[in-house]
């Protein structure tokens, strides 16, 4: 049974950075394109970033290019947002996603407001 689980989602002020985290299990981590997407209130869910299976490539939305970093530990399963320079419009519930398969955490909440 494949399952993500999301966390690290918090309050923070414009300006300020979040760390997101995600596990994977169910799956074979090692082999999975990782991606990041997001959904703010009222819009549809969008792509953020993703990642290839050893890390070597990497993609990121426009609107977070030189902001976030995306990176994955696959001894630990897990796979990191880094977000610096949150701005309010980066306010969303964060998911995890491996690609090709279509299973979604309950995601992560992050707020940007002073």
């Amino acid at each position: 049974q494949v399952q993500l689980v999301e966390s690290g989602g918090g309050l923070v002020q414009p300006g300020g950075s979040l760390r997101l985290s995600c596990v994977g299990s169910g799956f074979t981590f090692s082999w999975s394109v990782m991606s990041w997407y997001r959904q703010a209130p009222g819009k549809e869910r969008e792509f953020v970033a993703f990642i290839t299976g050893t890390g070597g490539s990497t993609n990121y939305a426009d609107s977070v290019k030189g902001r976030f970093t995306i990176s994955r530990d696959n001894a630990k399963n897990t796979v990191a947002l880094r977000m610096n320079n949150l701005k309010p419009e980066d306010t969303a519930v964060y998911y995890c996603k491996a690609v090709g398969m279509n299973y979604w955490g309950k995601g992560t909440l992050v707020t940007v407001s002073s």
